[in-house]
């Protein structure tokens, strides 16, 4: 009896059914880029007001770059970025052990958590929630070769959009260039993972019949297909934070293009 009451619970949670990314501003980091680009360093500045002092000051530190050094430090900053934020969550407790990485019961179990719970189900939800993270930290080195392949393809006018894009642009770019691969890859093994899961099972199955009645959100079809979105969601996230930290503390960088490219731009 015990397996259909806690199949019921789970279905129960999803009748009762109704991530973001975090981007590093290029936009302002590079403010002045075109200006050097389009030959406009030599155009007279206005009267001195402090707005208009530190747009000067902005234009003569980057004017002091080649378009070549500009397209080769930002390569380089994304690269690192890449690579960084694939170490951290691609090892064990990288998404289990970090509070703000950690990935959660999909939605539709959270709403029926504590009956579950109350019902001696605790250990199971335990148990998932434990599974989706270990599947989400051994897909995730899948991705450094993709995200720095992307890097590598990057052409001067990839550069330019990203510089003065808006704040989103660099996630946008990765996420344009790799999203759908890496759902492909992540898919097999997350799932090889989440299926020894026997609620994870059960919750594949309601979810099913909830996207019959339109009430799942894309996403969240299967334990797989949430584990996967959230896990790249986090991703992204993750490298847009190591790419502003790189602009925040250029001197902190480490490589001499690093720190003369973003070294300019904070002027």
């Amino acid at each position: 009896m015990k397996p259909l009451f806690s199949s019921g619970l789970i279905g129960l949670g999803l009748l009762c059914l109704g991530g973001s990314t975090q981007a590093f501003d290029y936009g302002n980091a590079f403010k002045g880029v075109l200006e050097k680009n389009k030959g406009n360093a030599a155009t007279p500045a206005t009267p001195a007001t402090p707005a208009n002092a530190a747009a000067s000051n902005s234009g003569a530190g980057v004017s002091s770059l080649t378009s070549s050094e500009m397209n080769s430090g930002l390569k380089e900053a994304l690269s690192r970025g890449a690579e960084m934020a694939v170490a951290q969550l691609g090892q064990k407790d990288g998404f289990f052990g970090n509070a703000a990485m950690k990935i959660p019961l999909p939605p539709m179990l959270q709403k029926g958590e504590k009956l579950m719970r109350a019902a001696g189900m605790g250990q199971q939800a335990d148990d998932l929630v434990l599974s989706m993270n270990r599947a989400a930290e051994a897909a995730v080195p899948e991705a450094k070769t993709l995200l720095v392949d992307a890097v590598k393809s990057m052409t001067l006018q990839d550069t330019k959009g990203i510089l003065t894009g808006g704040e989103t642009s660099a996630t946008d770019f990765f996420r344009s260039k790799t999203e759908a691969s890496l759902t492909k890859r992540f898919l097999p093994i997350v799932k090889a993972t989440t299926d020894k899961s026997g609620l994870a099972q059960q919750y594949n199955s309601y979810a099913g019949m909830a996207t019959k009645f339109g009430v799942s959100k894309k996403g969240q079809n299967t334990v797989e297909d949430y584990v996967t979105k959230q896990s790249l969601d986090r991703l992204y996230k993750l490298v847009g934070e190591q790419e502003r930290t790189i602009r925040a503390n250029p001197l902190q960088a480490g490589s001499d293009l690093l720190k003369k490219v973003f070294g300019a731009v904070a002027k």
